[in-house]
């Protein structure tokens, strides 16, 4: 994808290194500053991400499996004159980093390239300080249920099953739709709700927010990207934070920290 140069590889423009943290941050999560916060780029090469957090004030450490990705984070660096740590490795492993160190894990759309979630999770948990914020962006399980073409009837229908371990199968078409959905040539796995959202609460993180980014056009032609968008969101962007070493679920039994906040109830009568 990077040889080809595809838009998902497309490293920063001058356009957005103008206001680079409200190019990563339009939501205004991340607060007024992130100078001299810790930040883990996770799974996001391609000389964007980085730059953008850096350019902003952050100590950046770039983590991904693809060189070609790194060889941009690298290449950026050097034209932009940006320091940033550039590591190659899996999300699902993260042991090459010291843990409780970053204050914030930037972790674009890859979870669905891993089998099981639980793992990355962990991972980033680990690395985490207490209170840190770990933002991410993952497909939604429906949308990789759904074919990527409309039906003779005008349709968009649900064609793989939910509970499932194996991966999704290719799209049938290859048309540039299928390309925005998804990756040829990949494995690609859906993971359920209750592994993505359960699963990081259950990995000691809190959710505090949950958005469905929009790429819907109402005037949009029928059958492209923005079309479908109207029918089925095709990502989820979570914000949570650390709040313990590890989830209340954990088969050690491990309690959190007693300042963790917890669910208050009124007294009955």
């Amino acid at each position: 994808m990077v040889r080809q140069g595809r838009p998902l590889c497309a490293p920063v423009t001058d356009e957005q290194l103008a206001n680079p943290l409200l190019e990563v941050d339009p939501l205004g999560w991340l607060g007024p500053s992130i100078a001299g916060l810790q930040v883990l780029c996770l799974a996001a090469g391609g000389g964007r991400q980085s730059a953008l957090y850096a350019s902003a004030g952050a100590h950046v450490t770039v983590v991904d499996l693809s060189p070609e990705m790194l060889r941009l984070d690298r290449e950026v660096a050097a034209e932009r004159r940006l320091s940033m740590r550039i590591l190659e490795g899996s999300i699902e492993d993260l042991s090459m980093l010291p843990q409780a160190f970053f204050d914030l894990v930037i972790h674009p759309v890859s979870t669905c390239y891993v089998p099981d979630i639980r793992p990355v999770y962990r991972s980033v948990a680990a690395v985490l300080r207490h209170g840190g914020l770990y933002i991410s962006q993952h497909k939604q399980p429906v949308s990789l249920q759904s074919s990527t073409e409309r039906e003779r009837n005008g349709s968009y229908v649900l064609c793989e099953t939910y509970y499932r371990t194996k991966p999704i199968p290719p799209p049938r078409t290859q048309n540039s739709v299928a390309a925005r959905l998804r990756e040829f040539g990949t494995l690609e796995y859906l993971h359920r709700w209750e592994e993505i959202v359960g699963g990081m609460c259950r990995a000691g993180f809190v959710i505090e927010d949950l958005v469905e980014p929009l790429h819907a056009k109402e005037d949009s032609p029928v059958g492209s990207f923005a079309d479908r968008a109207r029918y089925i969101a095709p990502y989820v962007r979570i914000k949570a934070r650390r709040i313990g070493p590890r989830g209340a679920g954990d088969a050690s039994g491990e309690v959190l920290p007693s300042d963790t906040p917890r669910l208050w109830l009124p007294a009955s009568d």
